[in-house]
């Protein structure tokens, strides 16, 4: 189902959260917003949920408008950061829920919530209770629960935001596969660029209230519409007074040409790559390279080298 959102504004006192917001979500996609805390993208998520009313502007699925719709009727899922588990009921009651209150027949919720927790890889945590469970397999329940519905929608609010990073990492790839199989539409906050990049098929980046761009991780990454989109997406340095990504810089070991000399400060070995923090033109740079590049320079503080800028070009 694909969503619209259409000229939205939403105030909270004097204080404007989203400001004239349009937005298009395609069916079946999987969509990030992507921003700042505070910038409005976890607002935005809560009036396509039904959450929140919009001061103005409209909210459509799939051609329908359901502005005026409770979250119930918009037959949306939601995922909150806290799992909002039942501590109570076991790991199936609490994806059973949403079924058993829709009066759905015993047998059907039995076995939708044995195929989902299959589908989450919890079906030997069944009878266990949500405090029994690690962060991650709680946040796999919590998913599992939302989809138990079948919404049309699937709408998640940080849902890594209380994890530790690997196990991000692996709960984001999990995210991945595991809407690749069931295909429905998903939105989800973050404010974690790598997590955007590695799992959306599409970033809305949003700030003060408003779209900064949209579109494909590699048009967000490689043409940014700002420098406030480059910057946010990605990392960055400055070189000649303008924004440049710091893996499009190369190190030459003398200054010829169109290089510009640059002195090394520090050089920072990070797994699989190099940070050389270094001063140019009297303005600190860094640049990334990578280990083999490093190994060949050689390079310590002290030493003078030349930069130049590989395609493409920065962003001014």
């Amino acid at each position: 189902m694909s969503i619209q959102v259409n000229h939205v504004f939403k105030r909270f006192g004097d204080f404007v959260a989203l400001d004239d917001v349009s937005l298009d979500v395609p069916a079946g996609g999987l969509t990030a917003l992507l921003g700042p805390s505070g910038g409005g993208k976890s607002t935005l998520l809560r009036v396509i949920a039904g959450l929140e009313q919009p001061d103005s502007g409209t909210v459509e699925v799939e051609g329908r408008d359901v502005t005026g719709l409770t979250p119930q009727q918009r037959s949306i899922g939601f995922v909150f950061q806290h799992y909002a588990a039942f501590k109570h009921m076991t790991v199936a009651k609490n994806v059973a829920f949403g079924l058993e209150i829709r009066k759905h027949p015993k047998a059907e919720v039995r076995r939708r919530v044995n195929e989902l927790l299959e589908l989450v890889h919890l079906e030997q945590f069944a009878e266990r209770l949500p405090a029994q469970l690690s962060g991650g397999q709680r946040q796999r329940m919590a998913l599992a629960r939302a989809l138990a519905v079948q919404p049309e929608v699937l709408l998640l609010d940080e849902p890594f935001g209380a994890l530790d990073a690997q196990v991000r990492r692996e709960l984001r790839t999990w995210l991945r596969r595991l809407h690749d199989e069931v295909h429905v539409t998903t939105v989800f906050v973050t404010h974690d660029q790598e997590e955007a990049l590695e799992v959306a098929d599409s970033i809305v980046i949003v700030n003060q209230g408003r779209v900064e761009q949209a579109g494909t991780p590699r048009e967000l990454y490689d043409e940014p519409a700002s420098e406030f989109v480059m910057s946010f997406l990605g990392p960055v340095t400055r070189f000649q007074g303008q924004q440049v990504r710091p893996h499009d810089l190369v190190l030459h070991p003398e200054v010829q040409g169109a290089a510009v000399g640059a002195v090394v400060k520090r050089v920072t070995r990070l797994g699989f790559e190099v940070r050389v923090d270094m001063e140019a033109e009297g303005e600190p740079l860094w640049v990334q390279i990578t280990r083999a590049a490093a190994a060949e320079l050689d390079l310590e503080p002290g030493d003078v080298v030349g930069v130049t800028v590989s395609t493409p070009a920065p962003v001014a």
